[in-house]
């Protein structure tokens, strides 16, 4: 199964994991420091949401397409540069409490897309090498 990744900077993770965890009817599928996601089924959605600074408002952090298989993640890689779009891409890297496979790509408004595969959970929040420079794991956060 595919799902759109929605990644939002939030400036209260405990209010906003409350306010998710109503709006969608699901508790949070992860909740680590400073990070939680959701994996909501309908409409298939994972949400993540990443504290940001206090008294910020809530922003796009990145976008982003959750796949099943590194074959699914190298597929979207050959047909996004098929296409004509630059891809940067990461493999085995540590990322919101994850090891993840993925692609980015950016958008014409400078918006971060990224097309991942979770392989395995891990300890810490990791930090990409790849993306936009500030998106996700570009800064001191990630997905």
């Amino acid at each position: 199964m595919s799902r759109v990744q929605l990644a939002l900077r939030v400036a209260d993770l405990e209010a906003s994991i409350a306010f998710y965890a109503k709006l969608f009817g699901a508790e949070p599928a992860k909740i680590r420091p400073g990070y939680a996601n959701f994996a909501i089924a309908e409409p298939p959605l994972k949400l993540v949401l990443i504290e940001g600074e206090a008294g910020e408002d809530t922003r796009l952090d990145h976008l982003g397409v959750e796949v099943d298989s590194t074959d699914q993640v190298t597929a979207a890689t050959a047909r996004l540069r098929q296409a004509g779009l630059a891809t940067s891409e990461e493999t085995d890297t540590s990322c919101c409490y994850a090891v993840q496979d993925k692609t980015w790509v950016t958008g014409p408004g400078q918006e971060p897309w990224e097309v991942y595969v979770v392989k395995a959970d891990a300890d810490t929040l990791g930090k990409s090498t790849a993306g936009a420079p500030d998106a996700c794991c570009g800064t001191t956060a990630c997905c």
